[in-house]
């Protein structure tokens, strides 16, 4: 036998000498597969990790009998060459007996590795019996019916009739097989869903999870959770297993902690009872209700039951595709309108009616609708704070929706008595500023009619805070003839604030009216009295006297404690800030001392006292607002007095101004415009 000729073999050939069977003789593809075996040594010495498989034996049987013998698949477990550890790799041999070219004898081994057919052919064993035990488990998980469980083809498509389909949505097989389970669904919810599965179907993924309503058998809908995955084979799909549950109760409850969650969120930080309840109607609309209307009662702390009720609609918001209301809008309700009644009641009046056909006590004949068209439901619920019902919350679904229940009566609720302690704070804070505003508005009274000059105020309050604060302005005649004007602002925008403004104001006049004493002495005296009886309160103020001049003319005795400088406007449009006598606020100081300045007041001259909300802004430095004002006075000085006061309040303050600003000019006559002032 020549060895040679076995080189270039694909196979794997081995040959051995004598009865110890010592390796003569491995080709390179025996060679590449189990790594460069020493010849000249046994093979038991060559393979000592085969000692004990048994293999060898049939060395010796072959060399003893001459009979061949093959071995199919067997396993071989080496640590091959190449490989990190030892494996197992299948080969099948063929051993027989050889007579080498010198008349020895030996054993020729013959082998082909078969790993990859029998590592195939155990995954599909396994693969057949996994696909057996998913048949059997599929099978009685459906006959079972505790859930719905359907399977489709690889793109989609209904394949197999659902017994738990057909019992929830009543569809029967012809009806529910292909696409026809899309008809099933919400229509609000099929677009959703079917781009949603086809994603899944043409872009393979591990698993399909999604919720939609199932319409049922017995009526109405149901939220269901789907969870799918597909069946491979290797890497291909061969179709989509998936069940349907029912998850309305979770679906619920998790949708009434999202909406509580989002009422906290919108209602945090608002003040006003009007935009509490505005942002609270977007949370309702869409989830809860197709429509949401908000009225708030403006008169409800002073309005007898049974009477004619005035409501003010400030929020009305619609799902997309229903008609639009306006949202700020006044209504005068009789006595026995829905919403009224609902007021008085303090109770919800709950009402479900073909879509489009509510009953006469919800509309009556010749009132005004108030229900969007296509309503099948509607609820009016009254928001009561302390006893008083501080508005009506009208919610509706409407077309193919349905109806409002219990359920969302209850939700209603809840969502608005999470809000009870803002809406309770927002509705005292109605109440304050009422009180503090008309309180406010009764001090900030007309200036007198003095002959010879002309004399205009203003007042703006806060479009951001709380509409009422601490600015006052006075101006009445003293015994001599002398006028005095003062301009005040006490620290805080509420209710004492206001309270504390009125008494320094009177207490100004009185002290001004008691004795003729210079602007400053009177200011030191408010000042004892301030840090006397307000132990916390700061203000800043302006008082002026204007009175004759030694030869002829004006002059003005002015005093400042912590307040803007007084503007002085020439008739040419020379504006100046008056700078001098300018000493600490009010309640600052434990020891006081005020100086006093006194200023001719040229003919056609204007002078203009004002708070810092006209001049200080948020986002610049004090010094900008104040050349701002000096700039916009020249440019408007020619104009009569009271456009001159409306202008600067227009050029200076902005939509959102958010302090309150008070103003009060006087204007020396003589000069340009001053023929076309009106008298204050």
């Amino acid at each position: 036998m020549r060895l040679a000729m076995f080189d270039p073999a694909p196979i794997g050939v081995v040959v051995t000498q004598g009865p110890d069977h010592r390796l003569a003789y491995t080709n390179q593809v025996y060679r590449r597969t189990f790594g460069d075996r020493p010849l000249g040594r046994t093979v038991r010495d060559a393979f000592p990790d085969l000692a004990q498989s048994g293999y060898f034996d049939i060395f010796d049987r072959v060399f003893a009998t001459g009979t061949a013998e093959v071995l199919t698949a067997v396993p071989v477990d080496l640590i091959y060459p190449g490989a990190p550890s030892r494996e197992t790799r299948y080969f099948t041999f063929s051993i027989s007996h050889a007579t080498m070219s010198d008349g020895r004898h030996g054993v020729l081994g013959v082998l082909v590795e078969v790993t990859e057919q029998v590592t195939a052919a155990k995954r599909i064993r396994v693969l057949s019996e996994e696909r057996r035990r998913a048949l059997q488990r599929y099978r009685s998980l459906v006959n079972a019916g505790s859930q719905i469980v359907w399977v489709t083809g690889p793109k989609g498509g209904v394949t197999e009739p659902s017994p738990g389909w057909e019992r929830v949505t009543g569809q029967s097989w012809e009806e529910f097989r292909g696409d026809g389970w899309i008809d099933a669904l919400h229509p609000d919810d099929r677009a959703p869903a079917v781009e949603s599965w086809h994603r899944a179907v043409t872009e393979p993924t591990p698993r399909w999870t999604h919720t939609y309503r199932l319409r049922l058998a017995t009526g109405g809908y149901r939220h269901f959770a789907v969870d799918a995955a597909p069946v491979r084979d290797g890497d291909t799909v061969i179709e989509w297993v998936g069940t349907c549950t029912d998850v309305e109760q979770e679906w619920q409850e998790t949708r009434r902690e999202e909406l509580l969650a989002r009422a906290t969120t919108v209602t945090a930080g608002i003040a006003r009872l009007d935009d509490m309840l505005a942002a609270l109607s977007e949370v309702i609309v869409p989830d809860i209700a197709d429509n949401c209307t908000v009225h708030l009662l403006p008169h409800a702390l002073h309005r007898p039951p049974g009477t004619p009720l005035t409501a003010e609609r400030v929020a009305a918001v619609s799902r997309p595709g229903l008609p639009d209301l306006p949202p700020h809008q006044e209504e005068h309700l009789g006595p026995g309108s829905p919403l009224a009644r609902a007021a008085d009641g303090r109770d919800p009046v709950h009402a479900v009616f073909p879509p489009g056909e509510p009953p006469p006590d919800l509309s009556p004949p010749g009132a005004a609708p108030w229900l969007p068209p296509g309503a099948n439901s509607v609820v009016l619920l009254p928001v009561v704070v302390d006893g008083v019902t501080a508005a009506l919350v009208t919610a509706s679904a409407s077309g193919d929706r349905p109806p409002l229940g219990q359920a969302e009566i209850s939700l209603l609720r809840t969502l608005l008595e999470q809000a009870h302690t803002p809406l309770r704070n927002a509705m005292e804070y109605q109440r304050t500023r009422q009180v503090a505003l008309a309180l406010q508005r009764s001090l900030l009274t007309d200036p007198p009619d003095v002959p010879g000059l002309d004399i205009a105020v203003r007042y703006r309050p806060s479009t951001a805070a709380a509409e009422v604060g601490g600015d006052w302005y006075d101006s009445f005649t003293l015994r001599d003839g002398a006028t005095v004007l003062t301009i005040g602002d006490v620290a805080g925008h509420d209710l004492p604030a206001a309270v504390v403004m009125s008494q320094l104001r009177n207490m100004l006049r009185g002290l001004t009216l008691d004795r003729q004493e210079p602007t400053g002495t009177i200011l030191r005296r408010l000042d004892i009295a301030v840090q006397t009886l307000y132990l916390e309160c700061t203000a800043t103020c302006v008082l002026a006297r204007v009175e004759p001049g030694d030869a002829g003319g004006l002059r003005l005795h002015y005093s400042v404690a912590g307040h803007p400088p007084p503007l002085l406007v020439g008739a040419d449009g020379t504006a100046r800030f008056l700078t001098a006598a300018r000493s600490p606020m009010l309640g600052l100081v434990p020891h006081p001392e005020y100086d006093s300045a006194v200023q001719p007041l040229e003919p056609g001259s204007t002078l203009l006292l004002y708070t810092d909300g006209l001049v200080e802004r948020r986002t610049e430095d004090l010094t900008a607002g104040l050349e701002r004002l000096r700039r916009h006075a020249a440019e408007a000085v020619t104009r009569p007095l009271q456009a001159f006061c409306d202008t600067v309040l227009t050029d200076q303050l902005t939509v959102d101004n958010d302090d309150d600003v008070a103003l009060i000019a006087l204007r020396v006559p003589g000069g340009p415009g001053a023929s076309g002032g009106l008298p204050g």
